[in-house]
């Protein structure tokens, strides 16, 4: 699925921007011998990715990760560091962190609570991004190879369903979805608050609602299907901080991404509901080889094309870079 998740801040911007008008306050910070502390969900998550990608696009070094150091702070000029997403608006309003990346319904919460306001959604950083993942261990996938299928149609079912709409456009299931998200053995957010975004509205703060039809999409444009050249990005970022140590050549991207990204998976699963009836034709990319199309639609208008890693690993200021 994709799902634009905001990073916030305790001032008040116009919405979208990049970080050009945090970088002076960085140097501000820096020049007392601060750095200003910032947080993300995990090392591994999209959203640290995120955060560095608008960080560094602004000039701001968000800091590597090496051999030797694994916190990723190393030489950055703020501090990112791992907070886990529930108690990201509580770490806002103590001043723990001036500004988070995570996903729905935290950026919201902030906003309810009046202790936050979002600066930009992943959707400006990355256009129809990627979020979330469904993974399984290799030898569990080895030895439940029809349930494996029968869970991937289940997945294919609920992103259709929750992105069904009627003939206006209005999300025919997404209340129902956030009435079971808000109970305490799910997520257990306010209903309200999950319902912000779920249902194609965004508050960038409490006088300031607008219209995201496509703040969540679930199914729609192939968003469920694993896309190699998704994977390829999510490497390229990887290596770029520090958290690949060693150059790694090209082949090594599409080699790494085809053995974990299992689209014959998805595409069984799919055929099973084009003859059961849940989707047509045209709702899986029967034809490709994996790779969408170069694109720009980045927040510094840098392109990437997933045939060419270190070609998009090399075309950024900051960070790691690698022969070809």
């Amino acid at each position: 699925m994709q799902e634009n998740d905001p990073a916030l801040d305790t001032d008040n911007p116009t919405h979208p921007i990049t970080a050009d008008a945090l970088k002076p306050i960085v140097d501000d910070a820096k020049d007392f011998g601060e750095k200003l502390p910032m947080g993300m969900v995990f090392p591994v998550s999209t959203h640290n990715y995120e955060i560095r990608y608008w960080l560094a696009a602004a000039g701001i070094q968000p800091g590597m990760y090496t051999s030797t150091n694994i916190k990723g702070m190393t030489n950055g000029d703020i501090e990112l560091s791992t907070t886990p997403p529930p108690q990201m608006p509580a770490t806002l309003e103590s001043g723990k962190n001036v500004a988070y990346c995570v996903g729905e319904p935290w950026n919201q919460q902030a906003v309810a609570k009046g202790i936050g306001v979002p600066v930009t959604t992943n959707y400006d950083i990355w256009k129809n991004n990627p979020e979330k993942v469904f993974g399984v261990t290799k030898k569990w996938a080895d030895e439940n190879p029809n349930t494996h299928i029968a869970v991937i149609k289940a997945l294919i079912r609920a992103g259709k369903w929750l992105d069904a709409t009627d003939a206006s456009g209005t999300f025919l299931n997404r209340e129902e979805a956030c009435r079971i998200l808000s109970q305490k053995n799910y997520v257990g957010a306010d209903y309200d608050v999950l319902k912000n975004s779920m249902t194609g509205f965004f508050y960038f703060q409490k006088t300031d609602k607008r219209e995201m039809p496509e703040f969540n999409v679930f199914f729609k444009g192939h968003a469920t299907y694993p896309w190699y050249s998704d994977g390829v990005w999510f490497l390229t970022q990887m290596r770029r901080w520090g958290q690949v140590t060693e150059p790694k050549p090209e082949n090594w991207y599409h080699e790494t991404v085809r053995d974990v990204y299992l689209p014959s998976v998805y595409l069984q699963a799919a055929e099973h509901l084009l003859e059961e009836g849940f989707i047509n034709k045209s709702e899986a990319p029967w034809e490709t080889d994996g790779y969408k199309p170069p694109t720009n639609e980045f927040i510094d208008g840098i392109a990437f094309d997933g045939r060419d890693p270190i070609g998009h690993l090399n075309s950024h200021t900051i960070g790691n870079k690698d022969d070809s």
